[in-house]
């Protein structure tokens, strides 16, 4: 297994959840005075939720070893080796390797509901994986569409808020339809952020929130004195969720490299390589990647301490 971790365990301290700005859909507070009782009810509501969650989180021991104030917010995973697996163990079809992949995100998410990782980010389908053979991209979206249905009981049950993100253009219209209703279901869950990036490009993601940008400008709703990082982050499609940056990468297969995702929202993301392919990814695998980000000191452009 490899891995960039430290030799000397030291504390990590996350970052804060992201703040209202300048730039906040409530910044003018003078029109929002009628919204406010409703405004501080639904944040009550979700503080509630929150105690609720942390306790349920509390009572489920974590693996020797690992650290519960030390757990990463933010978990990105590169599902990578699916079809490796299939070839190494004889079988003709790929569609094998992505079945047993499936099986290995359930288990993962599983995992992120019980040890408290807040929102966990899988790199299910690239916008350049459109170039690969028909009859394996239409079974992609068959397995995707098959999984959602046949775990949306299970994201209810636990919790899970599921979102994708990505151009869905050249999705099937069923499965988007399946999306939508699954993302209606959920969106009011908060145990468990589950973002499925599907036909997704970073270089895309940063591009279409520079247009958007460019057109607010044009438009007269944001001077050109306003664009910074945190105008750029509010148009990024990681937006939807509460931590948009993840604080742990995950790459399976032995694979050193990023494939053109969450370009902006990893610079400061650590960076943990696994030998193993994506459908032997397990649980003692997610404990040594969590282990290793324990171990490290995030200094975001400081010293070390």
């Amino acid at each position: 297994m490899q891995s960039l971790s430290l030799p000397i365990p030291i504390y990590n301290s996350n970052l804060a959840p992201r703040k209202a700005d300048k730039h906040s859909l409530f910044r003018n507070t003078r029109d929002q005075t009628h919204r406010f009782p409703t405004l501080l009810l639904a944040a009550k509501h979700d503080r509630d939720l929150k105690e609720e969650e942390d306790k349920r989180v509390a009572a489920v021991p974590l693996p020797e070893g690992l650290l519960r104030e030390a757990m990463p917010r933010h978990v990105a995973v590169i599902m990578d080796g699916n079809a490796r697996w299939a070839r190494q163990r004889g079988f003709i079809a790929l569609s094998a390797g992505h079945e047993a992949g499936a099986r290995s995100l359930r288990e993962l998410v599983d995992l992120c509901c019980d040890w408290g990782v807040r929102v966990l980010t899988v790199f299910a389908f690239s916008y350049d994986n459109w170039i690969r053979p028909k009859v394996e991209v239409d079974f992609l979206m068959s397995l995707f569409e098959r999984m959602l249905k046949s775990e949306l009981d299970n994201f209810i049950r636990q919790g899970a808020r599921v979102s994708t993100i990505g151009d869905s253009s050249r999705l099937p219209e069923s499965l988007k339809k399946l999306i939508s209703d699954v993302e209606e279901k959920t969106k009011d869950n908060s145990r468990l952020h589950l973002i499925v990036a599907v036909g997704y490009s970073g270089k895309y993601d940063v591009t279409q929130a520079c247009k958007s940008i460019a057109q607010k400008v044009k438009d007269g709703t944001v001077q050109l004195e306003d664009i910074d990082e945190s105008l750029l982050e509010q148009e990024l499609e990681t937006n939807c969720a509460e931590y948009p940056c993840p604080d742990l990468l995950i790459r399976t297969s032995g694979e050193l490299r990023i494939s053109n995702f969450l370009l902006w929202q990893l610079a400061y993301t650590e960076l943990f390589f696994a030998e193993a392919l994506w459908p032997d990814f397990g649980k003692a695998e997610f404990v040594e990647a969590l282990t290793s980000y324990q171990q490290r000191q995030r200094r975001y452009g400081g010293r070390r301490s």
